[in-house]
């Protein structure tokens, strides 16, 4: 298997510029430069790692925890996500400034909900009809 590596910056780190193997997550790939990372459960089960993808692609399998609501404003599981080009991203609490919402005040839309609970509410809505 051929190495692959691309350039990842963290943006709220001061540019922080690092080459990661693009075959393992960017959580083991950033901690094995050194660089601490807040993480929970190492699969993709909880947000602990949640961090925001500005620029770039990555391939991210197994994604229990995000919502499409946050999928879609740029957020990624780091455990979970490997890089397929170069990326910036924003890490920690501080990219975080979306990541939560409050359901009573602004409760989220069907689309907005995670992929799983979308199919179900569509299936229960066509049996009903």
């Amino acid at each position: 298997m051929v190495m692959r590596n691309v350039s990842i910056i963290i943006a709220n780190k001061n540019n922080l510029k690092v080459i990661v193997s693009s075959f393992k997550t960017l959580l083991i790939s950033l901690q094995e430069k050194g660089i601490s990372l807040p993480f929970g459960c190492k699969y993709g089960g909880c947000i602990s790692c949640a961090a925001k993808l500005i620029e770039g692609n990555v391939k991210q399998t197994n994604n229990l925890a995000l919502n499409n609501y946050q999928i879609n404003l740029g957020y990624i599981l780091l455990c979970v996500s490997k890089p397929i080009t170069n990326c910036i991203i924003e890490v920690g609490v501080e990219s975080h400034d979306k990541l939560y919402r409050n359901p009573f005040k602004k409760p989220l839309k069907d689309d907005e909900l995670k992929p799983y609970l979308v199919k179900e509410l569509k299936s229960k809505r066509r049996n009903h009809d």
